[in-house]
């Protein structure tokens, strides 16, 4: 493997799709054919992808060791040396102070807001991946940070009711992802990751039944909110539950009978009905709210 493509390949690009909950606000404020607000958002997309790339590298480096012994990640470059431990540390800080710097373009909000989010996952490649609960409510985190970040790149308000739905579908992608790695490397599955020792099928699987009810319940609630429904002049969003119930319940069987569920964005680009599923529940969003009478959220 060459240099460029092990660095490539160490920046795992096919996660990135992870940030495009950046451009929720976007899409939801009504300013998505707006040229300034696109730029902003995905300048904004690009940052985080650049920093996501930067603690990918953070994170191998940290689970060198492990990693050599795991059957997949001992193929990832850093643990198979096709990049040494010297260059991967110059490339993770230089995209992280790249990162830094070119927040900054989008004002100090969302500046905060990246250096929240690269100090929140340095602390789970450093501590909090080893504390059980809090290593998935961390990943979870992570994830409102970035739609959180999307709003204040463009200057809008972001729904509460949309924080509260992003963090309940984290938690339930990170949780079924614990899942399918105690279940696929059975007895070994706390010698490769520690904190596995301390869960078990059954109490994953009450997690999941929780924060799935939570996750419905919770975007049903956002999209027949009075806010919600004065904001976009219309109640029609909830004609996009279906899509939401039959996208968690697609992704339920291919962690409980396809033993799937350890790279969520492996399974969603892989998944065709998944796939197919989300793409129409994007498209009926942007339909409905732009349909929809009333003008855009005001920018601050």
């Amino acid at each position: 493997m060459s240099l460029p493509r092990a660095i490539l390949v160490s920046l795992r690009p096919h996660q990135w799709t992870k940030n495009l909950v950046i451009f929720a606000a976007l899409a939801l404020s009504k300013h998505l054919f707006e040229p300034e607000a696109v730029a902003r958002a995905t300048l904004a997309f690009v940052v985080f992808c650049a920093l996501s790339g930067a603690v990918y590298l953070v994170n191998d480096l940290s689970d060198l060791e492990r990693d050599r012994l795991h059957p997949q990640k001992r193929e990832r470059p850093i643990a198979s040396g096709a990049l040494s431990v010297p260059v991967a540390r110059a490339v993770a800080l230089a995209m992280g102070l790249a990162s830094l710097g070119f927040s900054l373009l989008l004002g100090r909000g969302f500046a905060l807001v990246v250096v929240g989010f690269l100090g929140l996952n340095l602390a789970y490649s450093f501590v909090l991946k080893n504390v059980v609960i809090l290593d998935v409510i961390a990943i979870a985190i992570g994830f409102v940070l970035r739609a959180a970040a999307g709003a204040i790149a463009i200057g809008v308000r972001i729904s509460d009711w949309l924080l509260v739905c992003t963090i309940l579908l984290a938690l339930f992608l990170a949780l079924a992802k614990r899942r399918h790695e105690l279940v696929s490397l059975n007895d070994t599955a706390a010698f490769h990751r520690a904190i596995l020792a301390e869960y078990s099928p059954y109490l994953l699987d009450q997690m999941i039944a929780v924060v799935t009810a939570s996750c419905v319940t919770a975007y049903a609630f956002y999209t027949l909110a009075p806010e919600t429904i004065e904001k976009y002049r219309t109640d029609r969003l909830a004609l996009t539950i279906p899509f939401v119930l039959y996208g968690i319940f697609r992704y339920l069987y291919l962690v409980h009978r396809r033993e799937q569920g350890g790279s969520p964005t492996d399974v969603l680009l892989t998944d065709r009905p998944l796939l197919v599923a989300v793409a129409l529940w994007a498209a009926t969003i942007v339909a409905i709210v732009y349909a929809a009478g009333g003008a855009p959220m005001p920018r601050g």
